[in-house]
């Protein structure tokens, strides 16, 4: 593309002249000089209408490490107490290296097919329609679960700050309408400005939690007075149900291919997506294992889920003060994220999905604050922030970012089966990919519904929890 692009800026072409790719569609050439694709690509490059097509990759970046980081770094410190420092940070590196993997799968065959607008669309060219409305449940089900997951958050924020002036369900339900407002700006690139502002905000509420525990000579939950059990291990033993909660915790902190898609369509330049997200997984990675490490060495089995009130309720309220415009933009961005699959699903190939329109606003706003009223709902069902995250992780996020992208990159390369005999060890170790996301499929969500059981039957629900032995999953006041 960019050597075609060359030819035609040579020969003086002017802006909104539509060229030949060559490939058997039509690109249209912007006021940027950049050639698009306007005959497979979902959005248009167009002055009429709305213009998706207008995220840069330094803007994209800053989208996907919103996506990722904020809830993802509040679980991890209590994983690391189930799973002990060396297997929880060999877990952290395992997760990143496969997800960034998986997310490279599926970018390469957004690149080959550029009528996807999801990873649901991937679906029905993998599958057909039944696998298409499955993904598509999944996909919803999965991005609203983690707007519910966001809420969870910021109340407990607000919680801290106000000394709970407030009943939970108002946090709850004031969270809610906010983020609905936020998620229904149009546009990702409209977004961009918040995700550099929840970015440092997270970034820095954590970075002073980790300056903070280690000012305090025990943790400021465990006696103050006598022994105790800090509850530091470098090889713990959890038993089954334990340690794939928090397993699935650590994997769903950096398990965001298929939020990406949707930011890739109005990229413009998809060539670019695997640039943003090598930094992006790279960065991410780093400070998980080092901010979680920090947190656990000093707070062991002490530390709270979400992770900012582990320093004191003086330190919680300053951290949450910090964090909560980021936890805000978390919880709009997944929500956006569901929304605009949704919109797109129902105005595909219609002149209002780009036209200023009555109808577009009316599907748009009920996309948005319908799936923000589902998701208010599933975070007052399931109150726990850490046993939220693994039902998402295991039933929504395992045939999302791992079985899927295995089965597009089969699907891709068929042709290897009967290739080299490279080729075909190749082919069949990405096998693995599916088998992978079946069992956790089935055995976290297993792990995480006797959980939530186990927690209803001992009145757990509804109070802080710390860690211990035998449990290990935060739940919010």
């Amino acid at each position: 593309m960019s050597e075609k692009q060359a030819s035609y800026d040579q020969k003086g072409l002017s802006t909104g002249t539509s060229v030949d790719l060559g490939v058997g569609g039509v690109g249209v050439i912007a006021e940027d000089g950049v050639i698009y694709d306007n005959e497979h690509e979902v959005f248009k490059k167009t002055s009429e209408g709305i213009d998706y097509r207008n995220v840069g990759w330094i803007r994209a970046m800053f989208i996907f490490f919103k996506v990722i980081f904020s809830i993802g770094i509040l679980s991890l410190p209590s994983a690391m107490f189930a799973l002990g420092a060396v297997g929880g940070t060999l877990s952290i590196v395992a997760w990143s290296i496969l997800n960034t993997y998986c997310a490279i799968l599926v970018g390469n065959f957004r690149h080959n097919h550029t009528t996807c607008h999801s990873v649901v669309d991937m679906a029905k060219i993998l599958g057909g329609p039944i696998l298409k409305e499955a993904i598509g449940v999944l996909f919803l089900l999965g991005w609203v679960l983690s707007v519910g997951s966001g809420i969870i958050g910021v109340t407990a924020g607000l919680n801290a700050l106000s000394s709970h002036a407030a009943c939970t369900v108002w946090w709850s339900f004031i969270t809610y309408v906010v983020v609905a407002c936020g998620a229904s700006l149009p546009k990702f690139h409209s977004l961009g400005w918040l995700t550099w502002v929840g970015s440092a905000s997270i970034f820095t509420a954590v970075f002073i939690l980790v300056i903070a525990v280690t000012f305090h000579d025990r943790p400021v939950a465990a006696p103050q007075t006598g022994d105790f059990d800090l509850g530091y291990f470098a090889i713990a033993h959890p038993n089954f149900v334990t340690g794939m909660v928090a397993t699935l915790n650590i994997f769903i902190s950096s398990a965001g291919a298929s939020s990406f898609v949707p930011v890739l369509a109005e990229m413009k330049r998809p060539q670019d997506f695997k640039k943003a997200l090598m930094i992006v997984m790279l960065f991410a990675g780093s400070c998980y294992i080092a901010f979680s490490l920090v947190i656990y060495k000093w707070c062991g089995k002490w530390v709270t889920s979400p992770s900012l009130g582990s320093a004191g309720p003086v330190i919680e309220k300053v951290c949450y003060g910090i964090a909560i415009p980021g936890l805000l933009v978390i919880a709009l961005l997944c929500l956006h994220v569901a929304a605009k699959y949704l919109f797109v699903r129902v105005l595909r190939n219609s002149p209002h999905l780009q036209g200023k329109t009555a109808t577009h606003w009316i599907v748009w706003f009920s996309c948005t604050f319908g799936l923000g009223t589902a998701a208010f709902i599933m975070a007052e069902a399931i109150p726990v922030f850490n046993y939220l995250l693994a039902l998402t992780a295991s039933f929504c996020f395992a045939p999302m970012a791992i079985m899927l992208p295995g089965g597009l990159w089969l699907y891709d390369q068929a042709a290897w089966r009967q290739g080299s005999t490279k080729q075909k060890a190749i082919y069949w170790a990405h096998w693995g990919l599916p088998l992978l996301g079946a069992y956790f499929f089935v055995a976290g969500t297993y792990a995480t519904i006797q959980s939530i059981i186990t927690d209803f039957k001992t009145g757990g629900i509804g109070e802080y929890t710390l860690c211990d032995e035998e449990n290990c999953d935060g739940v919010l006041t």
